[in-house]
């Protein structure tokens, strides 16, 4: 990987000055010491690609659909495209300042230079503790699939050989990693499809030796109705599926270790409403069609009772194989980000400088270790203490979400201004209806925001999240009063 151009680390002005995209003003922090020189290119058009294709496709999708289904009705159709069309405008902001500036830290880079060096800090750290903790809660799923097939070894083993396989090829190269997201999300994309082919075809009675005719619209409009449980529970459903979201935002990352980012950050924001529509909408659409909202199969797993309806010898099994899939594609791309997040703190100056070294394969291999390690911790108290403990470090990350997407639209709002005045001809993507979109979207988030205090489950999430990042922004800023008062004293000398 010798011919690949090194990635330094993220431009800051001091003090979080705005300075314009992809200049790096003075002092800005460089690639890092170490042996490598910085993040290396080595991610292929293909890589990317798929990275964005499989970003949107979660476990959670497969598995967790079903309680969002139990919850609306056939009206969780709403609720994915409420969250769907949120997704779509935040990553649209966030594909403008990403093609205008591929940098490895992405929101928490913009939100550093356009919103201050306690922004920057604390959307980046809970970020990180977002993946981490993910890492254990993949992990652990991971375990107990494969647990079932080898049940000679125990679950904790599982987990542990999971994770440290995944570890390897991250610290490997930044390749390897692309290699194994093109085929996990690869097997994903394709499930999806097939699903959605196979699905249609039931629906409309076309399937080869399927039994019956066109479906219609007996199980959107029966079993109480499109709207069983009342137009509240849309709103419910919505708390439900909107973190089965979180992911959409990878590509801008890892575009930053692309031969052409701003190419790969424009095709991958220009994608987006597709995939979502397409892989989200198109295989629920195909689940609440087909079978009754209500009964027990769907709320189990949705898929496999659509597959089982079908005649799809097996379908357990397969299905236990797309999850597995999913899982491991999530534990990848989870340390990846968690890492290269990591990597841009460190590079900022916000994480030990050890995160911002890399190897002379370009992989940022303290950031790694420092974010598995973490993981491992996670697992064991998933193990140890799952209802206690783990279940804290759960809800206190379950909100880091909303609070992302928060960041990068008040990071947008401030950024748009700086390029059309500074660098306009970087502005290659462009959020539509600037700034009023901008401003609904913020409002749709407060909104959700809001709405978790009235439920029960979402309550509890949001107040320990806010408490989390209460602490996070408190660090933030006590490193900020005492950097600006050892400016003064310097100043004074």
């Amino acid at each position: 990987m010798s011919a690949q151009k090194p990635i330094t680390t993220d431009a800051r002005a001091p003090g979080g000055a705005e300075s314009p995209p992809g200049e790096a003003p003075p002092g800005a922090t460089g690639s890092g010491s170490g042996a490598g020189e910085g993040l290396q290119a080595g991610l292929k058009n293909r890589h990317l690609s798929m990275i964005a294709i499989g970003g949107v496709i979660g476990a959670g999708l497969f598995v967790g659909s079903g309680a969002g289904i139990a919850a609306a009705g056939p009206a969780i159709l709403l609720s994915y495209a409420l969250v769907g069309a949120l997704v779509v405008l935040v990553m649209r902001m966030l594909g403008e300042m990403a093609a205008a500036d591929p940098v490895s830290g992405s929101f928490s880079s913009y939100a550093d230079r356009a919103l201050g060096r306690w922004a920057g800090f604390t959307i980046g750290w809970l970020y990180w503790f977002f993946w981490v903790v993910v890492l254990a809660v993949e992990a652990t799923a991971g375990a107990a699939i494969l647990t079932g097939w080898v049940p000679a070894v125990p679950q904790w083993a599982w987990a542990l050989i999971v994770m440290v396989v995944l570890t390897a090829t991250n610290l490997f190269s930044v390749g390897s990693y692309g290699e194994f997201e093109f085929w996990f999300a690869g097997i994903k994309v394709v499930a999806i499809a097939v699903f959605i082919v196979v699905g249609g075809l039931a629906v409309f009675g076309l399937l080869p030796g399927g039994s019956g005719g066109a479906v219609g619209t007996a199980n959107l409009t029966g079993h109480g109705g499109f709207l069983p449980n009342g137009p509240g529970a849309v709103l419910t459903g919505v708390l439900m599926v909107v973190f089965s979201f979180m992911g959409s935002e990878i590509v801008t990352l890892a575009a930053a270790e692309s031969a052409n980012p701003r190419k790969a950050v424009a095709r991958a924001t220009n994608s987006v409403i597709w995939r979502i529509a397409v892989f989200y909408l198109g295989s629920i659409a195909i689940v609440v069609t087909l079978l009754p909202w209500n009964s027990p199969e769907v709320k189990a797993s949705p898929y496999v009772a659509v597959l089982d309806h079908i005649g799809i010898a097996h379908a357990g099994q397969l299905m236990d194989v797309i999850v597995l899939t999913a899982v491991l594609s999530c534990l990848n791309s989870g340390l990846y980000t968690a890492s290269r997040m990591a990597f841009s703190l460190g590079g900022r100056g916000d994480a030990p400088k050890s995160f911002s070294r890399t190897t002379g394969r370009g992989v940022p291999a303290t950031a790694i270790l420092a974010s598995v390690v973490f993981g491992f911790v996670a697992v064991f108290f998933n193990y140890a203490y799952p209802d206690t403990v783990f279940q804290f470090l759960l809800n206190s990350s379950g909100a880091v979400a909303l609070f992302v997407w928060l960041v990068i639209c008040f990071s947008q709002l401030r950024m748009r201004r700086v390029l059309e005045r500074e660098s306009p001809e970087r502005l290659t993507v462009k959020m539509w209806a600037y700034p009023y979109l901008t401003w609904v979207t913020i409002g749709m988030i407060v909104f959700v925001v809001g709405y978790m205090f009235t439920d029960p489950d979402g309550r509890q999430q949001m107040v320990l999240s806010l408490f989390a990042a209460a602490v996070v922004l408190g660090v933030a800023l006590v490193r900020e009063v005492r950097r600006k008062r050892t400016e003064k004293d310097l100043a004074r000398r």
